[in-house]
Order: structure tokens, then sequence, then C-alpha cells
């Protein structure tokens, strides 16, 4: 997501700026995440940030109609999966990202964690055994 936006969560706020903007009289540019040249191909950039965000007590069929939304968004995204790994890295608790809510994020982040571990308990156990 690249757009400034509050959370519904209590003091959370993600605030991505569209482009870094020049230091004045230094001629240099702020350090900013928009750097990473993925996101200037971002299919979000053009839509509402409300669509990504979930307002503050939004009833469950409003927000799953809303999620729904922007994940067809994110179908036609050319960098949905750079959009995707970045919320896996950060992680990003909130929105829809990549086109996972930050449930699905959660479980693909469970899911990663318990495989890394079945890939080095067997190597673990080799090691002792040889």
């Amino acid at each position: 997501m690249l757009h400034s936006i509050e959370s519904s969560a209590p003091s959370a706020t993600v605030a991505l700026r569209r482009s870094p903007a020049p230091q004045a009289g230094t001629g240099t540019q702020q350090l900013d995440l928009d750097d990473n040249p993925w996101h200037t191909g971002a299919a979000c950039r053009r839509d509402e940030a409300g669509l990504f965000f979930a307002p503050s007590k939004e009833p469950t069929a409003a927000r799953l109609a809303r999620e729904e939304q922007a994940k067809q968004v994110c179908a036609r995204c050319p960098v949905l999966l750079e959009c995707r790994e970045h919320a896996l890295a950060q992680p990003e608790p909130y929105g829809v990202w990549g086109g996972l809510t930050a449930a699905e994020r959660r479980v693909v982040l469970a899911r990663r964690r318990r495989r890394e571990s079945e890939i080095r308990v067997p190597a673990a156990a080799r090691r002792i055994a040889g």
C-alpha cells in the first residue's frame, strides 16, 4: 500500500510517501520507502486508501466486501508479489497488501516458520547422527 492512512487499531499509523522529496538547498533526497522501485508500478497508487484499510468498527459484511474489492485491485497489479513480500517481511499488521489480508499474511508467515523449522530439524539430526 502506498497511501498515507490511519488504521482502526489504536495508535497504528502507516505512512508511505509517494515520492522522495528533495531536501531544501541540498540537492539530495530524503530516505524514503519509495526508494524501492516496485512502489512506482503499484496499482493501488490510483485507488482510494480506504479500500485497503478498515475504518474503525467496520461491520463484518462491509469489511469482507471492501477486502474483496481491494484484492481485485491487487489481482491486476504488476508488482503484486513484491508488495506481498514487503508486507510479509515487515510484517505489516493491517490492511490488504499484495492481495492478502492481515489474517491471511499471518497464516502465510506461520506456514513459512513451520517449514523452516522442519528443514532445520532434519539437518541438525543428520549432524548429530553422522
